[in-house]
């Protein structure tokens, strides 16, 4: 039976999954996080960066896309699973869960500085949850 920590950690992960799962979808199918304006379309699409010519803005914005995703999904299925198997792995690991403290924080910063709202929220309430997990551990 999963203990109130674990099912909050794991309500944490799926917040991180769900939010990395539809950006994934947004970066591959429609035009959702396309810039509005499609001059800019054209320009990343024709423009590479000083690191390297091998690759266009575009095609390294949609990459830093897809990789960005899969960090957010990869968070929710580890701490989700870690949360929920059972033996108690996470919970005696200081590290474990300050990485995944620090991790949450980490979205959260990035979401206030250069995401919207939706990104916002979502972390902040994914970060409230793993908070109020580690109160319980804690207290």
């Amino acid at each position: 039976m999963p203990t109130l920590p674990g099912l909050l950690i794991a309500a944490s992960g799926a917040i991180m999954f769900a939010l990395g799962s539809m950006h994934l979808v947004f970066t591959y199918s429609g035009t959702k996080l396309h810039p509005r304006d499609l001059a800019v379309v054209d320009a990343m699409k024709a423009g590479s960066m000083r690191i390297s010519r091998e690759t266009t803005v575009w095609r390294a914005a949609t990459g830093f896309h897809g990789s960005h995703s899969l960090g957010a999904m990869l968070f929710g299925l580890v701490y989700g699973y870690l949360a929920l198997e059972g033996s108690g792995f996470l919970f005696g690991s200081v590290f474990l869960l300050a990485l995944g403290m620090i991790t949450l924080c980490s979205y959260l910063l990035l979401a206030k500085l250069y995401w919207f709202k939706v990104p916002l929220r979502g972390i902040l309430l994914a970060a409230m949850l793993y908070t109020a997990a580690l109160v319980v551990i804690f207290k």
